[in-house]
């Protein structure tokens, strides 16, 4: 085994609902010796994620549930500091899937292993935010499946988050009217003021259906789905002749104790007629372009173009409340955890 002291986030019982006392744990891991071809690296940034929540349950869906005593999943930015690969060396920064730890040993040529490169005025994190697999999500979703055109009304959901941020602004060179769906005066004002958007309805203000109606005079084209609910509801009536919808995912149900009872944005949508044309989609669809993407973001970050706001939790002991925040919109922007400089 090797000498680095490891933490790690394990999961010890399935969530019923929401995440209680003795779900996740905080407990010492050895860290296994690379062999040839792998490396050791140093977890910094972990990225907190909504799709992590599903894969708590014991239910197959499009990614395998996680283990009973295994280490939550989740992407981080590592570095490299030990290595017996000609790939990456010491030093080297990659985004990987390193779980909630803070090592992790992993063949150099395994997937979804980046190697980082550095530009001015892109912090590292961002590589786990909207120059990362959120803003490749937000990207892609608009671009291939929401497939904008000028002058069209698309609607975001979750609009402040990492995800949301992306889709925005991109739909606005796009040369699209943009509203955002966001939870409270703050985070909209943000919407509106900082990240450009035409308009954003909060959708704890209390009149949901009235405020989003009147922010989409001309319909909607096209609703670029985060969170299902009754966001959902209210976009549907609203929704125009050949609109289109991405279905990101829906945190609104994410804690259900009973997933299969849930109103699914595939309900709403499909008990529409005519339904609009809707999937769900995964970012892998477009791994082909991963840093072609990437350079797109991450270009747009460095000049100031693409806006966007973090939160952060220190340290893996804040990371199982940071995570329970999370769900409930109590972020603002990307959650991350920073580990370690």
């Amino acid at each position: 085994m090797s000498e680095y002291k490891n933490r790690a986030v394990v999961l010890k019982q399935r969530p019923q609902g929401e995440i209680q006392q003795g779900d996740l744990v905080l407990e010492e891991r050895p860290v296994r010796s690379p062999n040839e071809g792998e490396v050791v690296a140093q977890v910094l940034w972990l990225s907190l994620d909504p799709y992590m929540r599903p894969r708590m349950n014991d239910a197959k869906g499009y990614m395998d549930p996680i283990g009973i005593d295994e280490p939550i999943v989740g992407e981080s930015v590592a570095r490299v500091v030990e290595s017996r690969s000609d790939d990456l060396k010491v030093g080297d920064l990659v985004t990987c899937y390193s779980g909630w730890q803070e090592y992790v040993t992993f063949p150099a040529d395994a997937p979804m292993v980046y190697k980082i490169q550095q530009r001015d005025n892109v912090p590292l994190q961002t590589y786990l935010g909207v120059a990362g697999m959120p803003g490749r999500t937000g990207y892609c979703g608009l671009m291939y499946v929401g497939k904008p055109k000028a002058g069209e009304t698309v609607v975001v959901s979750a609009a402040s988050g990492p995800v949301g941020t992306v889709v925005g602004q991109t739909a606005k060179t796009e040369g699209c009217r943009v509203v955002g769906v966001a939870g409270g005066p703050e985070k909209c004002d943000f919407v509106v003021n900082e990240l450009g958007f035409d308009a954003c309805v909060d959708y704890k203000a209390g009149n949901l259906e009235a405020d989003l109606k009147a922010a989409c005079p001309d319909g909607i084209d096209i609703y670029f789905e985060n969170v299902g609910g009754a966001v959902t509801r209210a976009v549907a009536p609203l929704l125009n002749e050949g609109a289109r919808v991405p279905i990101c995912g829906f945190v609104s149900a994410y804690n259900a104790k009973d997933m299969a009872s849930v109103e699914t944005p595939f309900h709403v949508l499909g008990a529409l007629d005519p339904a609009p044309e809707h999937r769900f989609f995964l970012v892998t669809e477009w791994q082909d372009q991963h840093q072609e993407i990437t350079d797109i973001l991450a270009s747009r970050v460095a000049s100031g173009e693409l806006k966007y706001r973090e939160t952060v939790a220190e340290g893996l002991d804040n990371a199982v409340d940071a995570f329970k925040g999370m769900l409930k919109g109590q972020n603002f922007g990307k959650q991350l955890v920073h580990i370690a400089d």
